[in-house]
């Protein structure tokens, strides 16, 4: 059942099934049309998202367990409330063996399990390789208690029978066998989720994997309990044409989206029985119309002047070889012995080669055969004295394109993509980072605006269901602080001039890092040292390149945690800071209107991540977890549900407007959210107007609001309006073309005819 929008919530121990459905009655007044909810399933103990699911037969206890979902899914029911469950059919979590029923079972049979077969374990490389202790020698440590071998706190199943000599004689006579962590990335000989030891991936792809994964989700979902799925990380998969069949046809009636990552130019498989994706497509999309395309020369030389590469695909390449070469090592080993006739090391050169050039996350093969031999064609170049490996590669891979073979290198490669440039490349290449979001292309500086138009003219005729966002519990940083870094673009020199200024005076030595530092300063103003601290820290490791998650330069991490406050505690530079930020957040707050009503508005499904209906400055994870005042919002919606017309300003209260009016009318009205065409302005500023029609819908968005002041503003700028009268309403006014007044309250504007 597709939902006329969704409200995401990040379930967690301290929020639970009864604080969700506590805020049922807020939501239904705000016009949601559905609960989205983070996986609930039971996870990880004390986990704070949910993702580390240990059992997927039962809802998680640490939520409130069945009864408090059930409760949850009746109340939703009753305010007509569709309700959308995450799901995460890519893995599982070991981190806590003894939680993970399935696991410790197989740790203590073995082969022989009857759950062996549920995870992606090569038994043919000997006993399963768990990379715990902290080195080799660590084994000295271990000790038995009753039927468990310990270290630390740590504990591991003993084989019947087993029990007896020395620790280290018991440990010996196990089905697997504990070595220290370092060897995890070269010698690990179970699939995991990219380079999470502590997350093994799940054979969803056997049958009766499938079902014993998915059956009480599916039973939610029978019984009306469950209305929506969202499926994370399908590229994981070993086939996820046939994952998302097999889904379809046990949820038949269900809205159904998969977090598939889409480069430009990259269409979902027309065969796979999905409403689409969750939404980083139109993320992209959405936040290009707010950059300004004469910022990127500017900041482009801002960069180079302090040292940092801007060659954006020189460093992609870079950080996917370090993903190959390094964190993935055990993959591409294992998928190279598949290679028949070619030696080892070719086969894995050329393997490593051919991940490295993907254009896109995955091929699924046979369709996408076309990013498939892209990525060939660029690994034969880039590598010709491994032209006849890559070549052999090629053959076995099209001569059986659901082998094994064929099945490892596409699952991996999205991993190889996802690790080098979400995961590195986005933390190097720090030019513009409004930019460097999940499914973005950094190296592409602004939107034009005809592309958009026919992107979501495209979304409308070929996927009106899909999902679209603009904020995740995976995205970079939140909306609003997109938004305001957006603004950016427009003051290039102005900016790059303050950063000069202020790394002369506290730089931190390490040029990425450094201007990814002043951009999230300015973006999330005002910000505490806690949270900036925290932020950097992630920021430092996940970029690689002074210090990693495994390889710690201590003196460097101790500057970098210092920095936040060095610099807020620097008055004079504290305060040159807070004056640039209100140079630019009157035009961030417009920005945030815009994209938010367009989101809203343009065709697909508009989710609202938690909080985000007023102003929230959150960084990555775990920042955009933090808990949301529903109080202060539920008071604030209240004002503006008895008339109250919030002026643009600190409060948030004008987006609380925006969103509320979008998404009751959305909810209401769903006949006016069909078709799209495109509205075009006449006059000196049609620029700076973005609008388009539904059925009987007109949405009018304000871009770039730093050059339109500058140039006057609206002057005698008018949208030809289809005949009739027409309301605002997000005012409640009657408006006529004439953008100056049209939008002298608020930079966005939804019609609707006067009569409807």
């Amino acid at each position: 059942m597709r939902p006329s929008s969704t409200y995401r919530v990040q379930l967690r121990p301290e929020f639970t099934f009864t604080d969700a459905a506590a805020q049922i009655g807020y939501l239904r007044a705000l016009g949601a049309g559905a609960l989205y909810a983070s996986p609930v399933l039971d996870a990880t103990p004390g986990s704070t998202h949910g993702y580390d699911v240990v059992d997927p037969t039962r809802a998680r206890p640490e939520l409130g367990g069945e009864q408090a979902r059930k409760e949850l899914a009746a109340r939703l029911r009753e305010a007509g409330l569709g309700f959308v469950v995450d799901i995460v059919p890519n893995h599982m979590a070991v981190e806590v063996a003894k939680a993970n029923p399935w696991w410790w079972d197989v740790l203590r049979h073995g082969p022989g399990s009857a759950h062996s077969g549920f995870f992606d374990i090569d038994w043919r490389r000997g006993k399963l390789l768990l990379p715990v202790l902290g080195d080799d020698a660590d084994v000295a440590k271990l000790e038995v208690d009753g039927d468990e071998l310990v270290y630390y706190e740590h504990r591991f199943p003993l084989a019947p029978g087993t029990g007896e000599g020395t620790p280290r004689e018991v440990h010996a006579r196990q089905h697997y066998e504990l070595i220290g962590w370092r060897r995890g990335n070269a010698e690990l000989n179970y699939r995991r989720f990219f380079d999470i030891t502590t997350l093994a991936a799940v054979r969803v792809e056997l049958p009766d994997v499938f079902h014993a994964t998915h059956g009480e989700v599916l039973r939610w979902v029978a019984e009306g309990d469950v209305t929506g799925l969202r499926v994370d990380h399908p590229d994981g998969l070993a086939d996820p044409g046939s994952y998302v069949r097999m889904l379809r046809a046990g949820a038949p009636g269900a809205w159904l989206v998969v977090e598939k990552i889409l480069h430009p130019g990259e269409d979902l498989p027309q065969s796979w029985p999905v409403d689409g994706t969750t939404g980083y497509d139109a993320l992209r999309e959405i936040t290009g119309l707010f950059v300004d395309p004469a910022g990127e020369a500017p900041l482009t030389e801002l960069a180079r002047s302090l040292g940092q590469p801007v060659g954006y695909a020189e460093v992609e390449d870079t950080a996917r070889r370090l993903v190959t070469d390094g964190i993935l090592v055990s993959e591409v080993r294992r998928i190279a012995a598949l290679v028949r006739g070619v030696e080892p090391e070719a086969a894995r050169g050329a393997v490593a080669e051919t991940m490295i050039a993907f254009p896109v996350y995955r091929s699924y093969l046979p369709e996408g055969e076309a990013h498939w031999a892209a990525a060939i064609a660029t690994a034969r170049a880039a590598r010709p004295d491994l032209a006849e490996a890559v070549d052999a590669l090629d053959f076995q891979v099209r001569e059986d394109p659901h082998g094994e073979l064929a099945t490892r290198i596409q699952q991996t490669s999205g991993m190889v993509v996802a690790k080098g440039t979400e995961d590195t490349t986005f933390y190097r290449y720090t030019r513009f980072a409004a930019l460097n979001e999940v499914g973005g292309s950094p190296d592409d500086f602004g939107a034009d605006v005809d592309d958009f138009h026919a992107m979501a003219a495209a979304r409308e005729a070929g996927w009106p269901a899909a999902m679209t966002t603009l904020t995740t519990h995976d995205t970079k940083r939140s909306e609003d602080v997109r938004a305001r870094m957006a603004v950016l673009s427009e003051v290039p020199d102005e900016f790059a001039g303050a950063v000069r200024r202020w790394t002369e005076r506290r730089g931190i030595d390490e040029p990425s890092l450094n201007l990814l530092a002043w951009q999230t300063l300015v973006g999330a103003w005002p910000i505490t040292p806690e949270r900036l601290r925290g932020y950097l820290d992630k920021a430092a490791k996940e970029s690689k390149l002074r210090t990693t998650w495994t390889d710690h330069d201590e003196e460097f991490e101790k500057t970098v945690a210092a920095w936040p406050e060095q610099v807020l505690g620097d008055a004079e530079l504290s305060a040159e800071v807070e004056a640039f930020v209100g140079r630019v957040r009157g035009p961030g707050w417009s920005n945030s209107l815009s994209q938010k009503l367009v989101q809203l508005t343009a065709p697909g499904v508009p989710d609202v991540y938690q909080g985000t209906e007023l102003w929230d400055l959150s960084l990555v994870d775990p920042d955009n977890r933090r808990p949301v005042d529903y109080a202060l919002r539920a008071a604030l919606l209240e004002e503006i549900r008895g008339g109250w017309l919030p002026e643009i300003d600190e409060s948030g209260a004008a987006k609380l407007l925006v969103v509320h009016r979008a998404l009751t009318l959305r909810r209401d009205s769903p006949g006016l959210f069909t078709g799209y065409r495109r509205l075009r302005a006449e006059g000196p500023a049609v620029a700076h107007a973005l609008a388009y029609e539904r059925s009987g819908l007109i949405v009018v968005a304000t871009r770039l609001p730093v050059g339109l002041a500058a140039s006057g503003g609206w002057r005698d700028t008018v949208l030809p309006l289809p005949a009739g009268e027409w309301r605002d309403v997000i005012t409640g006014t009657n408006v006529t073309g004439e953008l100056s007044a049209m939008l002298a309250r608020y930079p966005v504007a939804l019609l609707v005819r006067g009569d409807s």
